[in-house]
């Protein structure tokens, strides 16, 4: 059975707990990340963890100063960790339980995190090629983007975070295939709403 430390991602960033909001952001946008891992104070301290998601769910949609909001008034800590010996079988399990898109990975110390895309793409559906795998998850995202900028408003941060949902997995795709799509499933919709464009600046 694979295990996270097969699928894992290795290149993952941490950040100090005390850091702003704004810096964050920059090194999120430096290396197209889309979560955090937040640095332990100490050995016995538990890690945290900082997605795009709470930016814009506990500081953009309130209008607050990224610059006034430090890293550990919005992370999630402790964050569920995985070890990398763990079957991924289990950590799927794990995730549907905790309603997780990532954890990191921990072995003493943190060594990758894992994500739902990974996930999906190494399941038992091992005979399809992982862009097709991916693409058949990027179509039910766009879907359910749709259906939650319908119900919540297109300038709703709900919106936005559903449309990061579906840009990180035509990233995914557009990096397995070596090529840069020539417009993204958000730049479509912003061709039918022009306005949804608004909600999802993230030049903090």
């Amino acid at each position: 059975m694979l295990t996270a430390a097969d699928v894992m991602t290795k290149d993952v960033a941490m950040i100090r707990s005390s850091a702003t909001v704004t810096e964050a952001v920059k090194l999120m946008q430096a290396r197209d990340w889309r979560a955090l891992i937040v640095d332990r104070r100490h050995e016995q301290d538990a890690y945290g963890i900082i997605t795009e998601s709470d930016i814009v769910y506990k500081v953009i949609a309130y209008s607050k100063d990224p610059n006034k909001i430090r890293v550990y008034e919005i992370m999630s800590k402790p964050c569920i960790v995985v070890n990398p010996e763990l079957g991924l079988e289990y950590v799927a399990r794990l995730f549907a339980n905790h309603h997780l898109r990532r954890a990191p990975v921990i072995s003493g110390d943190l060594i990758g995190i894992i994500s739902l895309t990974d996930i999906l793409a190494r399941s038992s559906s091992l005979e399809k090629p992982r862009s097709i795998i991916l693409e058949q998850e990027l179509q039910d995202e766009i879907k359910k983007a749709r259906l939650v900028c319908t119900d919540k408003g297109i300038n709703s941060a709900e919106c936005a975070a559903a449309w990061d949902v579906v840009e990180e997995i035509q990233a995914e795709i557009a990096h397995q295939r070596a090529e840069k799509p020539l417009k993204t499933a958000f730049e479509d919709y912003c061709d039918e709403y022009p306005e949804a464009a608004e909600v999802r600046i993230y030049e903090l």
